[in-house]
């Protein structure tokens, strides 16, 4: 019977208060954050109180809070306890003690009031509490959902109704999921141009919010007693896949029925003020950064001590904290009035050190008040337009996007001293854009009113056919992205039955482009309009091609995709189909989650499409997408990039480039650029360049003279235009037509130049002393979320960083300059003799955070990632130029460094501090290095089945230090390693992150003489060679394989002279045997086109015809081979024979004159083409040197050989290029062949060598295992037609082919056909063919053999007994 009773009354019955009692409650709310681990540091806050509740009217009560205390924590759980944080719980008690009241009727809350006394953060911890009873009980059920109002938004939230007849109460269990929130409380910084993913974080998330309420409820007289309620809330972040790890913030709350008194809770004589409902309401925290907290008393006058401090301490080099400062001075000035700011300037303004600080700060404030003093202090003169342009572009990002900001924006822009500068103009135009597309995202139902303006100067641009004023409405409509500018744009699209068609392509295109921002926020009011446009065959292929773009940003379901596709079968403009069939193609190779839908659908679509279009050439349009994303930690990048020709257009029409990135479930278009060159198009079509026949050269040049003829081009057809997004905004666009071309030449060409650089020397002679610091707040990313305490907790990340230099320099210049510097000639300048010093200081500073935990204006206590780094690099050099002498050096002297040249560092903390008590802030490493660690979660702990488990220790610290020293110049550079992780407790990424990390790097005298300073001189010119500090020979050994060589040919030559007559039959024999080998080889290399033994041919050179009498005709092979023979063994080292082009010689000197260093000889033979570079050490007794020698042998045969060791004996490698035809395909052959190479080249080469066989395979190419030559690799490229290429890859265990290999582009090469064999068959050649057919030579006479290489200059060698001779050129 008593459950029946007791079922009833959960169904007809809510939680009551009756009035003229007091119930009292007592009340914990706790809120801890970090890692869900024992033996990891944690930071929170927690607040004990007792709760009076007293009804009022019916529906009208009043609740104080008695005795209430704040802890604060920062430690080790489970064994450090809370600390009392009796300053701030003092300064609020009176606060927290003063009664508030709220309507409460059926468990509902409604309306909050209370005294303005109370502070908007001490009434959300009341609404902490209020939260609790709210409760939304239904008559006729006990397990149900709804959306549920309460203090974090309206979220769903499932109920469980249960009773307990043996104990006589009620459960009511409500979970709320607060990721599924139809109204969702938050505040988000720095993330409006970002987009939601939610692809991505539809099986993996980043963020997870829950809360769980426990109710136990005892029946009453007019209905039930709340007795215990019990909250407990999760929120779980991670960069990565949750299930690798996440950093939690843990809150709970327990409200315990203590009894009823029969004093009532009185409110007090003050006005109660309708304060909001039950949602929780923003306060400070939205201008108090997470990183610090200050208590600010006088904002102007701690202004000025931030700005003392930052000028006085980044001078000379950067100070450590000056990124961090400069983040306090941010916050300062954001909570200062306008007539604080003004007064700071005032005393600064005529300081430049201050004024480039305030400058460089107030940007980044982000307040209305800061678009107000920009605006007021550029049109009273007070900044100039570099400053004006530099704030204001910075500002309009920054700056919260509301109302009364966007209106001050729009005034701006209409300022007529605004709209007399064009290009400044432009700027704020499209930051109000960028504005109104922020307030969108914060204000979803943003009125179109906004826009109106911009609507009508469209209209009335178009009605006037002004086309700069309509390309800047576009521009700006498109960064606003509101889908009521849809109407407006669609009058400027061609083909949509409307006046279009008559406007500039360039317009057309901005129209479309403009819809991008649209498409992402209403796809389906976009998609027909972008399709409508690309499949209207009478609109130019330019307007089609990119609507085919916006068509695929807008994600186009499959049915769109495919009739597409189907449109493209009859479509007879090549550009198009070859743009959508490359972009559709490209697409299906996409990763990305946000575009899995559209990957599917061009999987569809591309088997609709004929392969055939795979042959298209890159002088048709194309469009190119290329992505990576990694699932599991959910990081990833994408690039797209668009290539628009047309069939008439020499250059790309247009191109464009994006990159976008994607993280922790957000996805943002990071950097965009686009070029257009309409313009010079026109002008290059109308000039003789556009003709297909003429070779290229000539195009160049006709091409050139084309662009010189600017001055024909109308004054309103821009020659190019250039365009740059950041974020999906466009931040500049920059028109280049004949009006600035006009503008720019007397600037340049004007007397100002002259004035300035006859200023900059004369500065110089005198001597230059510049310091100059910048400050850059790189990052501000928040998201601040209530919890169920009360109290907010933000996600937030900030980079900061202070760049300094110090700079002296000073010249001298003798002779000195004439006043005219202009009348200076080119002989007077070879006279002047310029020396240089100077000495810098340049240092960097930057520092990150990244922050998770509780930030109000009175209390923070939160887990913090901080990063540091610190860089300096003094220098001091010294330069001299002798023009005259041809003679430069550059010294760089000794120089005062630092202890640590650079340093990083990487923490993870657990903070807390309090307003009452700045200072006094208490910090405790994330992973402590000495304590003991435990690897289970708190629930585990604290469970009976783990507590006999063995805790387990950290390991030690990772410490090392690497040193290297530095040869010759005594320098030895060292860094100090140390790292301490939480990986020891799960092998996963955030884990290895988390802990404390640093790397310090040193640069310090090593042991030795001391250095007095490096040189690196140049000499140029006859001088060169008496520069050298060493001389530099040679040694010319005669080997073996060159004296078997000249045997053999010895012997050739001597059979042929004996056998000078030569009969018809002889020679018919000859031939026909030359037909027969000619016929085998060409049947043999037509059968196996892939083999090794393939012939490969060049261009057979004839010699000139004044040295017909005189030639004896050799068979090209063994040409090429004598010709490599005389400069491998006959003039081996060029010294002996000219002088060097030039010298350069680097050392190091010491004081006890030793030499060291190296020195480099560069030698050109012009007569044979050859160039030899020798590098070698000036050290007494070291004999090391490089020895690179190179020659073109004729306009289609490179070769050279790099040789290194004492006197380039020990190692060489010899790589010879060539072109020609293999069998009838034009074709390109590279060797390499080495005699010697280090053991670690080989090492490695053989390691490399096992993994060739699956790449090869990955790679479609066929292997064979052959044994070729072991010391050798060869490399043939053959063009079977102008779209395909055939590979043959030959190393020394196999041979590598590919046959057929798609290429992006025709080539087409003019080749003549001629034999060339491969080397390795030269022996056999030498041994049966005969290489002489001209009069027999006297036996013992000397042989000329004159070899043409393809230039009016011959190559002679002379063949003396064995030897063969010196090179001559023989007069033409």
């Amino acid at each position: 019977m008593r459950a029946v009773v007791l079922a009833l009354t959960v169904a007809l019955v809510v939680p009551e208060f009756t009035p003229g009692k007091t119930y009292v409650y007592n009340y914990e709310a706790l809120l801890l954050g970090g890692l869900p681990h024992e033996g990891l540091a944690r930071a929170g806050i927690k607040v004990n109180s007792k709760v009076h509740l007293s009804a009022v009217t019916e529906n009208t009560f009043l609740m104080k809070l008695m005795d209430p205390l704040i802890y604060e924590y920062a430690g080790i759980g489970p064994k450090d306890p809370f600390v009392p944080a009796t300053k701030l719980t003092s300064a609020l008690a009176a606060q927290l003690q003063i009664p508030i009241k709220f309507e409460y009727a059926n468990g509902v809350v409604g309306k909050v009031f209370a005294p303005a006394g109370v502070s908007p953060t001490v009434l959300n911890l009341h609404r902490g509490i209020l939260n609790i009873l709210q409760l939304n009980l239904k008559k006729t059920q006990n397990i149900y959902e709804l959306q549920e109002a309460g203090a974090q938004g309206v979220c769903r939230t499932h109920y469980v109704i249960s009773e307990d007849p043996k104990a006589n109460h009620i459960t009511v269990t409500k979970s709320k999921d607060l990721s599924h929130c139809q109204e969702r409380i938050m505040k988000d910084v720095g993330l409006a141009y970002t987009e939601r993913c939610a692809e991505c974080t539809e099986r993996i998330k980043s963020l997870i919010e829950t809360a769980t309420y426990n109710y136990i409820m005892k029946p009453a007289s007019a209905g039930v007693l709340i007795t215990e309620a019990t909250v407990e809330e999760v929120h779980q972040f991670s960069p990565f896949n949750e299930i690798h790890g996440a950093a939690q913030m843990e809150a709970k709350q327990t409200l315990a029925f203590v009894e009823i008194e029969k004093t009532l809770v009185v409110p007090i004589k003050a006005d109660y003020l309708a304060r909001g409902s039950l949602q929780y309401e923003f306060a400070t925290e939205i201008l108090q950064t997470p990183i610090h907290l200050m208590k600010i008393s006088d904002a102007p006058a701690q202004i000025i001590e931030v700005l003392k401090h930052l000028v006085a301490n980044n001078v000379a080099m950067v100070h450590e904290d000056a990124p961090l400062k400069f983040v306090q001075l941010i916050q300062l000035l954001r909570v200062s009035t306008l007539e604080n700011i003004e007064a700071i300037w005032a005393q600064f303004k005529d300081k430049p050190a201050y004024r480039r600080w305030l400058l460089d700060a107030l940007p980044s404030v982000g307040t209305p008040v800061i678009i107000k003093f920009i605006k007021e202090k550029f049109l009273a003169g007070e900044l100039t337009l570099p400053e004006f342009i530099q704030a204001l572009v910075v500002a309009l990002q920054m700056v919260t996007a509301d109302l009364d900001t966007i209106q001050l924006t729009a005034s701006l822009a209409m300022h007529e001293k605004i709209a007399k500068m064009p290009a400044l103009r432009e700027v704020v135009m499209l930051g109000y854009g960028s504005m109104i597309a922020r307030h969108c995202v914060a204000v979803p139902t943003c009125s179109a009113e906004l826009l109106r303006p911009i609507h009508e100067i469209a209209a009335e641009a178009t009605s006037k056919n002004d086309i700069r004023e309509i390309t800047l409405a576009l521009k700006v409509l498109g960064n606003a992205g509101h889908p009521a500018s849809l109407k407006p744009i669609m009058k400027l699209l061609p083909g949509l039955r409307t006046a279009a068609s008559s406007l500039p392509l360039r317009v057309q295109v901005d129209a479309i482009l403009a819809l991008r921002n649209i498409a992402k926020k209403e796809p389906k009011l976009v998609q027909p309009v972008a399709l409508q446009l690309v499949l209207d065959r009478a609109l130019h292929p330019e307007v089609r091609m990119v609507a085919c773009i916006v068509l695929f940003e807008s994600k186009p379901s499959v049915a769109l995709v495919s009739s597409l596709a189907g449109a493209l079968k009859t479509e007879t403009n090549m550009h198009v189909v070859s743009f959508a069939y490359s972009h559709i193609k490209s697409l299906t190779r996409i990763t990305a989650p946000d575009m899995a839908a559209v990957a599917g659908a061009a999987n569809v679509a591309i088997k609709l499409m004929s392969r055939k279009l795979d042959r298209l050439s890159f002088r048709f349009s194309r469009a190119l997408q290329l992505d990576y994303y990694h699932t599991p930690l959910m990081i990833g990048a994408a690039g797209s990039a668009y290539m628009i020709n047309d069939a008439a257009t020499i250059l790309p029409r247009a191109v464009v480039a994006k990159a976008r990135a994607y993280l922790a479930g957000a996805a943002a278009d990071v950097l965009e650029i686009g070029v257009r060159t309409e313009g010079i198009q026109e002008a290059l079509l109308k000039s003789p360049a556009a003709d297909e026949s003429v070779d290229r050269i000539t195009k160049i040049k006709r091409t050139l003279r084309a662009l010189a003829n600017w001055k024909d081009l109308p004054n309103d057809q821009p020659l190019a235009s250039v365009y740059i997004k950041f974020l999906g905004q466009e931040v500049a666009f920059v028109k280049i037509d004949k009006t600035i071309i006009e503008e720019a030449i007397p600037i340049v060409t004007g007397p100002k130049p002259r004035e300035l650089l006859k200023a900059a020397l004369k500065a110089l002679q005198e001597g230059i002393a510049w310091q100059y610091a910048k400050p850059l707040l790189a990052a501000e990313v928040r998201r601040i979320l209530p919890t169920a305490v009360g109290v907010p907790m933000e996600l937030s990340l900030y980079t900061a960083a202070v760049a300094a230099a110090s700079v002296n320099v000073k010249a001298t210049i003798t002779p000195p300059l004439p006043e005219e510097i202009e009348t200076m000639t080119l002989e007077q300048l070879k006279k002047t003799d310029v020396q240089l010093q100077a000495e810098a200081r340049p240092s960097i500073a930057l520092q990150t955070f990244a922050v998770m935990g509780v930030n109000t204006a009175l209390i923070q206590a939160a887990v913090m990632a901080r990063g540091k780094i610190r860089t300096i690099a003094p220098v001091k050099v010294a330069a001299r130029a002798d023009i005259l002498k041809g003679n430069y050096k550059v010294e760089a002297l000794p120089v005062e460094v630092p202890e640590h040249i650079a340093t990083l560092s990487f923490e993870t903390l657990a903070v807390v501090r309090n307003i009452e008590e700045p200072t006094a802030e208490r910090t405790v490493p994330l992973v402590p290095e000495l304590a003991v660690q435990n690897s289970q979660t708190h629930s585990d702990y604290l469970s009976s089945e783990n507590q006999d488990e063995v805790p387990v220790r950290a390991p030690a610290p990772f410490d090392k230090t690497l040193c290297l020293a530095v040869p010759y110049i005594e320098i030895k550079g060292c860094v100090e390693l140390h790292s301490h992780n939480a990986a020891f407790i799960r092998n996963d990424p955030l884990y290895y992150i988390i802990g404390q990390h640093s790397a310090r790097a040193t640069v310090a005298r090593a042991e030795g003489p001391a250095v007095e300073r490096l040189e690196l001189e140049v000499q140029v010119g006859p001088r060169a060679a008496e520069r050298l500090l060493k001389q530099i020979s040679l040694i010319d050994e005669e080997t073996p394989e060159g004296k078997a060589f000249l045997l053999k040919l010895k012997e050739i030559l001597e059979t042929e002279d004996k056998n000078r007559p030569v009969s018809s039959e002889s020679r018919s024999s000859s031939s026909s045997r030359s037909n027969r080998s000619s016929s085998s080889s060409s049947s043999s290399s037509s059968s196996s086109s892939s083999s090794s033994s393939m012939k490969f041919h060049k261009d057979r050179v004839t010699t000139g015809n004044n040295f017909v009498n005189n030639i004896v005709s050799l068979d090209q092979t063994l040409i090429m081979f004598i010709t490599l023979f005389c400069l491998q063994y006959l003039a081996k080292f060029l010294g002996n024979a000219v002088p060097p082009v030039f010298a350069v010689i680097a050392r190091a000197v010491r004081v006890d004159h030793k030499l060291l260093g190296y020195q480099l000889a560069a030698y050109f033979d012009k007569p044979t083409a050859r160039v030899q570079i020798v590098v070698s050490s000036i050290a007494e007794n070291d004999n090391l040197k490089i020895c690179v020698d190179g020659a073109l042998l004729s306009k289609h045969k490179v070769t050279a050989k790099l040789a290194w060791g004492p006197e380039c004996q020990q190692y060489a490698v010899t790589a010879k290029a060539e072109a020609g035809v293999l069998g009838e395909f034009p074709a390109a052959r590279l060797e390499l062949e080495w005699e010697r190479l280090p053991i670690t080249v080989t090492t490695y080469a053989k390691k490399m060598s096992k993994h060739i066989y699956m790449a090869a395979f990955q790679a479609g190419f066929r292997l064979e295992r052959v044994m070729n030559s072991e010391k050798e690799i060869e490399l043939t490229l053959a063009l079977p037609n102008q779209r395909s290429l055939n590979v043959i890859f030959r190393i020394p265990e196999m041979t590598l082919s590919r046959m057929g290999i798609h290429l992006p582009y025709n080539y087409i090469l003019h080749l003549r056909k001629c034999e060339l064999y491969s080397h390795d068959k030269l022996v056999h050649i030498l041994d049966t063919r005969a290489i002489l057919q001209q009069e027999q030579l006297q036996e013992g006479s000397s042989q000329t053999v004159y070899l043409n290489m393809g230039s009016p200059m011959a190559v002679e060698c002379q063949l003396h007994g064995d030897q063969l001779g010196h090179l001559q050129v023989p007069a033409p």
